[in-house]
């Protein structure tokens, strides 16, 4: 979905970093879902998940699921 539709109000950088401004910005949708966008393209697409999704894949990468990608 385009994140515009989302509106502009409500959007956090829980992930940001010293990467000069690039970064993931979350919104936490009014039925629970979340919505993740690009920082440096905000009427870009939206990514929508659901609340059990995002749980996953934040305890997935708590505990080091993902790791794989930094080798």
């Amino acid at each position: 979905m385009p994140a515009r539709e989302l509106g502009s109000e409500g959007w956090h950088k829980p992930w940001s970093g010293g990467n000069g401004g690039s970064c993931v910005e979350a919104m936490r949708l009014t039925d629970g879902r979340v919505a993740l966008r690009q920082s440096t393209d905000p009427d870009g697409p939206a990514l929508i998940y659901t609340h059990l999704e995002m749980k996953r894949f934040i305890q997935g990468a708590k505990a080091g699921d993902a790791d794989f990608l930094f080798l």
